[in-house]
């Protein structure tokens, strides 16, 4: 009865805490006591009494004696078949009077609650990190504890509980026995699936004070709220470079490492991070499981529907503070903003010559081994770079995609579009700093600023004479060969 009605008549007489039975409060009075007189043979930790002693002895031998009759699931203690039963049960008396959710004990009311008042009562000892509940804070202890007595007999890690293992074990198997209901979409572990159920529903109960984004869950809200204030909590202590969640500092130190835990079945590429091991499978398999509602062009990986999606909106999200150019993605708002602060992240380790993009780096590097891995199926010329195997390709099949909307004359790549556009509205965005004239190519801009500083780029390995210009050399050196 006093389950039902909260009554705790049995008081604690050093901590004031109150039971509603006698032998609660007879096993919590021992934890006052120095003395701890049964000791787990496995791992020696003491226990004040008997009944903890058999409970932690079941983490070690995995026996669970308790039976759902229900569902035929299993549980090493009686309290958490009790909970578990009350899920079967259509009662569940104790509601949230901030979000009207239910519960079936007034233990998870509790819990739930806290996540609407923030309040973390339960505090680490070592570090002071906060938790709304008791069973998070002793996983979190075990972590400043050496001891790590789990060990995953795939890849030798070790972990401080059971339950931490399991759910990693599940990474090399690939089971996933949690289900979604509503869109049969599966998940290792039951946290996972919570967060991803939320989607579902309508409600999004957390909103984001700053520009009025709402979030499904606590955490995620917390993290986009970092994108405002600038805060990066976490820290990589090799680097010293900060993220702003968890999962960026692990992913970011295996750049360290070179550990790349996800492997593809098909070939011998390995990723670092487990959505791009979904991604490149797909390219085995071909599956393009993300559809445009526009245009019905289906996609490998979400980003890109993403990002594709804003070609039909316009949307620009991302605006750069120095010129207000907006940009459809951050990375290439990331990259423009380097044109204004001249920094060039990519260096060559051959000729040291730096660059703003890594693509670039890597299209640089193949000038120095020689390198074209693109190669056409049509007369076998091999290319260095992707696209200009792309521009190739329609020399065999005409293809001219990219129309002039004032002239109607068509080009094979969008640059060529993008320039000869500008012949209709005279713009000439690509100013020179040293004489303020403007072009309207950058190639043409590079080639300018070669006569203020008297560069030469372009040198003849036959006679050394040098170059302003590629062209220049080219017919150059048919003087020495006699074309």
């Amino acid at each position: 009865m006093r389950i039902h009605t909260g009554e705790k008549p049995y008081q604690c007489s050093e901590c004031q805490k109150r039971f509603c039975n006698k032998q609660s409060l007879s096993r919590h009075v021992l934890t006052h006591s120095v003395e701890k007189p049964y000791q787990c043979s496995e791992c020696q930790k003491y226990f004040s009494d008997k009944r903890g002693l058999t409970k932690h002895t079941r983490t070690h031998t995995g026996e669970k004696p308790y039976l759902c009759s229900e569902c035929q699931k299993r549980f090493c203690n009686k309290q958490s078949l009790f909970r578990h039963v009350l899920n079967h049960s259509v009662e569940k008396p104790y509601q949230c009077s901030e979000c009207q959710k239910y519960f079936t004990d007034k233990r998870r009311l509790t819990i739930h609650t806290r996540t609407h008042t923030g309040e973390k009562p339960y505090l680490c000892s070592e570090c002071q990190k906060r938790f709304c509940n008791k069973q998070s804070l002793f996983r979190h202890v075990l972590n400043h504890s050496v001891e790590k007595p789990y060990q995953c007999s795939e890849c030798q890690k070790y972990f401080t509980d059971k339950r931490q293992l399991t759910i990693h074990t599940r990474t090399h198997t690939g089971e996933k026995p949690y289900q979604c209901t509503d869109c049969q979409k599966r998940f290792c572990n039951k946290q996972s699936l919570f967060r991803h159920v939320l989607n579902h529903s309508v409600e999004k109960p957390y909103q984001c004070s700053e520009c009025q984004k709402y979030f499904t869950d606590k955490r995620r809200l917390t993290i986009h709220t970092r994108t405002h204030t600038g805060e990066k909590p976490y820290q990589c202590t090799d680097c010293q470079k900060c993220f702003i969640d968890k999962t960026s500092l692990t992913r970011h130190r295996r750049t360290h490492t070179g550990k790349n835990p996800y492997q593809c079945s098909e070939c011998p590429k390995d990723y670092n991070v487990k959505s791009l091991l979904a991604a490149h499978v797909r390219f085995h398999t071909g599956e393009k499981p993300y559809q445009c509602s526009e245009c019905q062009k289906c996609f490998s990986e979400k980003t890109n529907l993403t990002k594709h999606t804003r070609t039909h909106t316009g949307e620009k999200p991302y605006q750069c503070s120095e010129c207000q150019k907006c940009f459809r993605e951050k990375t290439k708002l990331t990259q423009h903003i380097r044109t204004h602060t001249g920094e060039k992240p990519y260096q060559c380790s051959e000729c040291h010559k730096c660059f703003i993009k890594k693509i670039n780096l890597t299209h640089h590097i193949r000038a120095h081994t020689g390198e074209k891995p693109y190669q056409c199926s049509e007369c076998q010329k091999c290319f260095s770079e992707k696209r200009h195997l792309t521009q190739h390709i329609r020399t065999h099949t005409g293809e001219i995609p990219y129309q002039c909307s004032e002239c109607h004359k068509c080009f094979s790549e969008k640059s060529s579009l993008t320039n000869h556009i500008r012949i209709h509205t005279g713009e000439k965005p690509y100013e020179c700093s040293e004489c303020q004239k403007c072009f309207s190519e950058r190639k043409t801009l590079a080639q300018h600023i070669r006569i203020h500083t008297g560069e030469k780029p372009y040198q003849c390995s036959e006679c050394q004479k040098s170059f302003r210009q590629k062209s220049n050399l080219t017919v150059h050196v048919k003087i020495h060969t006699g074309e």
